[in-house]
């Protein structure tokens, strides 16, 4: 009976987790589907990666594992202190690219651990979409902002990197981050939409958004109008096109900041 109750409790703090995955409260559809189920993990390999006894491996949702060593490590010896324990899922219907299977997961106690909202909480990771067109654990954001502001684990190191910070954007080249700027202007094109954060002629940031992504972007009110003058808050691997480029797959990865929220980072 406890089991039984324990694992409901598990299901339940995941299925609100994922209820809160868009602004109305509805899943986007890339996350639907997700498959309720239990296992255990074995191991922790060291990027994030679980080696359940099922068998099966598996990665957390939402997540971006850091790539310093040391950060990597306090990550993975977080996750593997769950090693052992029994634990309530929810599992993308097909496995990724690499056969592991997407999944949220807490803990079957009486006080369920939710391990994705735990590590971005303790911040010990970051979140990201990854190569996905939707987050579907998009309260992991709010997590993030809490640790941020706490400047715990990974956010010891300072607030993200503002847009205006050109050549050290440069040097991050094919690593991820986290900027924050203001977007100067907004230029629509057929395939893709471009958030540019220095005025026409002078090296500056952009963000580029396919049509896909805009279009659900627009449906969300981040209009060209809207977005214009706005301070925002982008993540995504850096690349260097005309100075440095984040490429957005998800409307999540774009975040609208208001003014008091500017004044305290």
């Amino acid at each position: 009976m406890r089991a039984r109750i324990a694992a409901g409790l598990g299901l339940a703090l995941l299925a609100g987790a994922a209820g809160a995955a868009s602004p109305r409260g509805r899943e986007p559809p890339a996350c639907r589907g997700r498959i309720a189920g239990q296992d255990r993990i074995e191991a922790v390999a060291a990027r994030g990666e679980l080696v359940l006894a099922s068998g099966r491996r598996a990665r957390l949702d939402g997540l971006r594992w850091p790539e310093e060593a040391a950060s990597a490590e306090a990550a993975r010896a977080w996750l593997a202190g769950f090693a052992g324990r029994p634990l309530a899922t929810r599992e993308a219907p097909e496995p990724d690219r690499w056969g592991r299977i997407t999944l949220d997961a807490a803990t079957l106690d009486e006080e369920p651990v939710d391990l994705a909202g735990g590590l971005v909480a303790a911040g010990l990771v970051q979140v990201d979409a990854g190569e996905g067109d939707s987050l579907c654990r998009s309260g992991l954001l709010a997590l993030e902002d809490a640790a941020r502001r706490a400047g715990r684990g990974l956010w010891a190191a300072g607030p993200p990197v503002p847009t205006d910070e050109v050549a050290r954007l440069s040097a991050l080249v094919g690593r991820f981050v986290v900027v924050e700027g203001r977007v100067r202007n907004v230029g629509e094109r057929p395939r893709r939409t471009y958030l540019n954060f220095a005025p026409f002629g002078t090296d500056g940031v952009t963000v580029t958004v396919s049509k896909r992504t805009w279009r659900i972007m627009l449906e969300r009110g981040f209009s060209s109008v809207a977005l214009r003058g706005r301070r925002v808050r982008a993540r995504g691997i850096v690349e260097l096109w005309r100075g440095p480029t984040l490429d957005i797959g998800a409307a999540e990865m774009i975040e609208l900041l208001d003014e008091e929220q500017a004044q305290r980072r």
